[in-house]
């Protein structure tokens, strides 16, 4: 009995200016090609450049369908296509994890790129899930703007000062706003209570 293949989950993950678009763009290039059929998304929140497009910091884009609703993407992705890319995957609701899953498993080979930490240093939205179910993920890293070594967390910046911890998770911006840095120069005036978030976790497992 000859059993249908299941298809491959990549995560890409960094800070800000690691490249994480950059390299989406690039794996769904070499798709193409490759004479693939592929099918890109990106998350409508993101209005920065040209609504779509995939566009990554130094100038590369690639078609894409700008959304907030899984629906959509559900829709648009036919039993034909062979790869489907989703930039910006840490904004997306939670039903977005049981969709990709849905793809894997009819074959389907899903590239997704996102922060794996927020402007805190706490681990974004859908991401962390993505990240242990993934058959691989690339963790691209950035150039610190203070001293120039390598980078992993995203500094947001409010009048030119390090934002607060309580203050809007989400706020949509480029060099005006954020700054790549290393753990030595990223500022945050509340340390996350790692403990607690195990602690709800366990709560969870509990019920």
């Amino acid at each position: 009995m000859n059993k249908e293949k299941k298809g491959s989950l990549e995560v890409i993950c960094g800070s800000m200016f690691s490249g994480k678009t950059e390299e989406l763009i690039r794996r769904l290039r070499r798709a193409q090609y490759a004479r693939k059929s592929i099918v890109s998304f990106k998350h409508s929140l993101d209005d920065r450049r040209e609504i779509e497009y995939l566009s990554s910091h130094d100038g590369n884009k690639l078609s894409s369908i700008a959304t907030d609703n899984p629906e959509v993407i559900r829709q648009s992705v036919t039993p034909h296509t062979d790869i489907v890319g989703i930039d910006e995957i840490q904004f997306f609701s939670a039903e977005i994890v049981d969709l990709i899953n849905t793809f894997v498993n009819e074959g389907k080979r899903v590239i997704v790129a996102g922060f794996d930490l927020d402007f805190r240093g706490v681990p974004m939205g859908c991401m962390p899930t993505l990240m242990a179910l993934a058959d691989n993920v690339t963790k691209l890293k950035a150039i610190c703007m203070r001293c120039g070594k390598e980078a992993r967390f995203t500094q947001r910046l409010t009048d030119h000062k390090p934002a607060k911890f309580d203050d809007p998770l989400i706020l949509i911006g480029a060099e005006e706003c954020y700054e790549a840095r290393c753990r030595d120069c990223f500022e945050i005036d509340r340390q996350t209570n790692y403990t607690a978030l195990a602690r709800k976790y366990e709560q969870q497992l509990e019920t």
